[in-house]
Order: structure tokens, then C-alpha cells, then sequence
């Protein structure tokens, strides 16, 4: 096609080939975990999600055609705004699992006031949780997974392209992960709680047969040596369990759009 043969349609359609990934994967930059945290600079994520639009538009469908200063196109550009954040979400259970085991073995070991100040969120979090997604961050990112999470936004084009009813988002995924999430995280836990509990009940035993015992002043280091062993008998199983939890995360943002 030369310059001549353009026509008002044609330079939408090619313009919308690059401004919809753009706007997709902008949304998706700002709230997925690691490019999305505070400490990024929006600037960075902007200039990433650019470069990546241009390199997709080669590889995208025909765009529909519409003005892009009308209402339908507020609309479109609404929704891949919404599915953006829809998938970086999804992505955000993930790590919420660790975040999630960190803090349930740091409330058995008493660690519970342990917290530090988190830069990415903003927020204070149990060390083990920290220590738990920085490991979570690192195999993430060896296992490929941003890729991959790439490559299915790629995918969505095709199975839900721009101007696609919102409707025909399998919403109901999303809502159900939550639940995922905080059963994956008791699972992980489940080890470190019954190595607590039993210490817990050993002191409490021990509390009733000999009373003049300082039970807290023995407890509290015995406690704090079994959960630092809890702790390391769950990182040596965190890899392949984390690695078929993000398998699983990657799956259902695929179904998202298919309605699997």
C-alpha cells in the first residue's frame, strides 16, 4: 500500500494496531508485581510498554475502525484498561501466596511484630514475607514467567480482541483465584503450623507437670530455633510448588479470555 492509497480508514486501522497493545500492556506494567511497584519509575513502564506495542503491531489482527475522539473509543480504551489490570492482578496472587505463607508462619514462630518497611508497596511486612517474595521475585523471573504473561496478552488479541463485550471476560476466574490463593498459601504453611503447634503443646504440657518452670523464658528461643528450621524446610520445597502455582496462574489468564 502506497502513501496515496492510505485513506482515513486505513491510518486508523494502523494506528489502532499499535494504540491498543499500547494501551493493554500499559495497564498491565503499572499493577503487575515488580514492574508495577512504587519504587518503578512510570516513565520506564510507559517507554517498555511502547516498545513492545511496536513490536507487536506487525502481529496484530485488524483493528476495528472508529474515531478515536468518539464515545465508543473511551469505551474500548476503558476496557483494555480494565483487562490490563485484570491480568496484572492475576499475577499479583501469585506472589500474594508468599506473601500470604510468610505471614502465617511468622504469627506461629512469634515473629509476628517482625516487620519491615516494604518500598515496592508502601506498606510494613513480616520479614518472612519479605524474604518469601524476594525468592518468589527471583524464580519468577529465571522460570521466564514475565515472558510468558506477555506472550498471553499477545494471545488475547486474538481471543478477545478490541470492541469484545467485557462481558465475555470470564470474570468469574478471577474471583475464584482469590480463594486459590489463600488455600495454596495454607498448603505451603500447612508443615511449619504442625512443627508449631506440637512445640506449643509440648510447653504446654510441660507448663502442667512442672510449674515452677519459666516456660516463656524457655519457650520463646526453642520456638524461634523450630520455626527458623520450619522456615528452612519450606524454602526447599517453595521452587517446584511455586513453579506449578505460576504454570497455574499463566493457565487461567489464558482462559480469562476463552471461557474455559
Amino acid at each position: 500500500m502506497t502513501l496515496q492509497e492510505l485513506t482515513g480508514a486505513n491510518i486508523v486501522s494502523l494506528a489502532g494496531s499499535f494504540w491498543w497493545p499500547f494501551i493493554r500492556l500499559s495497564a498491565l506494567f503499572m499493577i503487575m508485581p515488580v514492574f508495577g511497584d512504587r519504587i518503578g519509575s512510570p516513565k520506564v513502564r510507559i517507554f517498555l510498554a511502547m516498545t513492545i506495542a511496536v513490536l507487536m503491531a506487525p502481529m496484530m489482527p485488524v483493528m476495528p475502525t472508529m474515531d478515536p475522539f468518539s464515545l465508543e473509543a473511551f469505551v474500548v480504551t476503558a476496557e483494555q484498561i480494565f483487562f490490563g489490570f485484570l491480568m496484572g492482578l492475576m499475577l499479583h496472587i501469585l506472589f500474594g501466596v508468599l506473601s500470604m505463607l510468610g505471614q502465617i508462619i511468622s504469627m506461629q514462630m512469634g515473629l509476628a511484630m517482625g516487620v519491615m518497611n516494604d518500598p515496592a508497596n508502601g506498606q510494613a511486612v513480616p520479614l518472612v514475607s519479605m524474604m518469601m517474595i524476594i525468592l518468589g521475585t527471583f524464580l519468577f523471573f529465571v522460570m521466564d514467567g514475565h515472558l510468558i504473561a506477555i506472550d498471553v496478552v499477545v494471545e488475547s488479541f486474538f481471543t478477545w480482541p478490541p470492541g469484545s463485550s467485557i462481558y465475555d471476560l470470564n470474570l468469574m476466574k478471577v474471583i475464584m483465584m482469590l480463594g486459590w490463593m489463600v488455600s495454596s498459601a495454607l498448603i505451603l504453611a500447612m508443615p511449619a503450623v504442625l512443627a508449631m503447634l506440637t512445640v506449643n503443646l509440648t510447653f504446654g504440657v510441660m507448663n502442667r507437670a512442672a510449674p515452677s518452670m519459666n516456660i516463656i523464658a524457655l519457650g520463646f528461643p526453642l520456638s524461634m530455633m523450630m520455626g527458623v528450621l520450619s522456615i528452612l524446610l519450606t524454602l526447599s520445597g517453595i521452587p517446584s510448588q511455586f513453579s506449578s502455582f505460576t504454570s497455574h496462574v499463566l493457565n487461567e489468564m489464558r482462559l480469562l479470555t476463552t471461557g474455559g
